[in-house]
């Protein structure tokens, strides 16, 4: 059966808006934790010019490829395996990479570690979107917010809605720097970094 997840369908349009908008010179997209594969092949439709390479665990790669087969669209690769506390990623370098709703899922070691793996794979002035939930000055947007980080400790205690501030802070370490902080409905947002030029990472 195909998997699908009414988030997914929720918020897809409002987010292929800021990535029309972020991505018109970008050429091969990473997106880190494809989940049911609804994203890769809505966004792959949306902008052709695009090379979207998917990635996710081992075990989800059969649902990605169930939408992927049906779509038959060229631009939009398997998945291959990337767990963020490997490294190296079994990826190329690109010029983009997209997340949606996995910072909060993760403990903050395995935010640090996807960072870094970002920052071995996107080439110098390349382009980080993130979208999802989070906080500003240690502070819920909205009780529905507040709700959902209650809801996500009770499942796994290192996991909860980020700190936006802690997030910057984690991405300029990497010489990432924003560009946009996009305002997105059900309290989520779309963060932008644009890497600098010329950055040279550590193996």
């Amino acid at each position: 059966m195909k998997p699908y997840s009414e988030s997914c369908e929720q918020n897809q349009a409002p987010i292929l808006e800021i990535l029309r908008e972020t991505l018109p010179n970008q050429r091969r997209v990473l997106e880190i934790a494809s989940g049911t594969g609804q994203h890769a092949v809505y966004f792959g439709r949306a902008l052709p010019h695009l090379t979207w390479q998917t990635s996710e665990l081992a075990q989800n790669h059969e649902g990605i490829l169930t939408w992927l087969n049906e779509s038959k669209l060229p631009n939009v690769l398997p998945p291959v395996t990337i767990d963020v506390n490997d490294g190296p990623w079994p990826i190329e370098i690109v010029d983009t990479v997209f997340n949606a709703n996995t910072v909060h899922i993760i403990s903050w070691p395995e935010v640090e570690r996807m960072f870094a793996g970002i920052a071995r794979v996107l080439s110098a002035g390349g382009i980080l979107c993130l979208y999802g939930p989070y906080n500003y000055k240690g502070k819920f947007t909205s009780e529905s917010n507040a709700r959902f980080d209650a809801w996500l400790k009770s499942r796994d205690s290192n996991s909860g809605v980020r700190d936006f501030e802690a997030i910057n802070r984690l991405a300029e370490a990497h010489g990432l720097f924003l560009l946009r902080d996009v305002t997105m409905p059900s309290n989520n947002r779309t963060l932008v970094w644009q890497r600098a030029p010329n950055i040279l990472e550590a193996p």
